[in-house]
């Protein structure tokens, strides 16, 4: 696959009006979501949720991707088809989370790196023939006083993601890399458009001395809030205010898009601060977003693991990537939003 495959998968991707389904949790994570409507952790539960969640009725208005788990890339419906398969033929490029998670750095307390290049060239090859066109790799950093996150945490993250993004490009997947700043804390929004910004500095710079690609490239952001432990909650326009300002200092233009995760966020929250940024007029990137439980936490509530209330589940996913396609336009009306 050559460069100008990468870029017409991010132009796919980015397409107005649609957003990605981070659908891309670990069997044990979504096995968490399952406790929510009481479900045990097994494995024709989470088949279940998944193929509710990707065979929902119309999705493919607002749907632009979706990023799957190693076990869901490689999973069929019950009648036998794969999901992959499924949603390549409505028209919704499937992604694939390539990192195996965090182990903690050592000499840095409070600090972890993402693990997963080992072999990760050969598992490319796989997931290409599996129907990925992109991936994900996530970093995680924890805002913590004065002291945390570390230079050297943030160095050493970036220059991971540096080599996944490129193993991802010389595969012929496009690479989303991602570097969430955790909203959990008490951090105040000042402290953490530092934060973000000093981390999108770093990276952008491992990311070019490793010759990645930018317009091949898709960043996956948290959105500059105060953490949710703060004494004053952001409100949307200080979000979109702090967030373009950090990526402005910290992103190249000739990137091919950014997303942002909802991070912890309530669904309706996620949506409006969405709308603000999108407010805030045209961008040097197209911008939308990429949400996993501000999206998938109103289905399972729809569900409660129900037959009889599948239908209800995938209008209440419809209805949310809507509310998103409306916010990422600059349409949103939160006075309308049922929630």
């Amino acid at each position: 696959m050559n460069q100008n495959d990468l870029y017409k998968i991010v132009a796919q991707m980015m397409e107005s009006g649609k957003g990605i389904l981070a659908a891309d949790e670990s069997d044990g994570t979504a096995g968490k979501r399952l406790e929510m409507v009481h479900l045990p952790n097994e494995i024709e539960h989470r088949r279940a949720f998944r193929e509710l969640l990707f065979t929902a009725p119309g999705i493919e208005e607002y749907l632009s991707g979706v990023i799957l788990y190693d076990s869901t890339i490689r999973g069929e419906t019950k009648g036998g088809v794969p999901f992959a398969d499924v949603l390549a033929a409505r028209g919704i490029i499937p992604g694939i989370k390539v990192d195996t998670g965090t182990v903690p750095l050592e000499g840095f307390d409070g600090e972890v790196v993402t693990e997963g290049l080992d072999g990760l060239a050969d598992r490319f090859k796989e997931y290409y023939t599996l129907g990925a066109r992109f991936a994900k790799w996530r970093a995680v950093i924890t805002i913590d006083g004065d002291t945390l996150p570390s230079d050297e945490c943030l160095e050493i993250n970036a220059i991971m993601l540096a080599r996944y993004a490129a193993l991802a490009q010389a595969a012929g997947i496009v690479p989303m890399v991602e570097p969430e700043v955790i909203f959990a804390g008490n951090h105040s929004l000042q402290r953490a458009e530092e934060v973000t910004t000093r981390a999108l500095q770093i990276l952008f710079t491992k990311l070019r001395m490793y010759r990645v690609d930018f317009k091949g490239l898709i960043l996956k952001t948290s959105m500059v809030l105060a953490g949710d432990m703060y004494k004053t909650p952001s409100t949307p326009e200080e979000v979109a205010d702090s967030t373009l300002r950090t990526l402005r200092l910290g992103v190249p233009h000739d990137v091919g898009g950014i997303v942002f995760l909802s991070g912890g966020q309530a669904p309706k929250r996620a949506t409006e601060n969405l709308h603000a940024i999108a407010k805030m007029g045209k961008q040097p990137w197209p911008i939308s977003s990429s949400f996993s439980r501000a999206l998938e936490e109103p289905v399972l509530t729809a569900w409660q693991g129900k037959d009889g209330n599948i239908e209800k589940a995938q209008q209440a996913l419809l209805y949310r990537t809507k509310m998103n396609s409306l916010a990422q336009q600059g349409k949103y009306n939160a006075s309308e939003d049922k929630g």
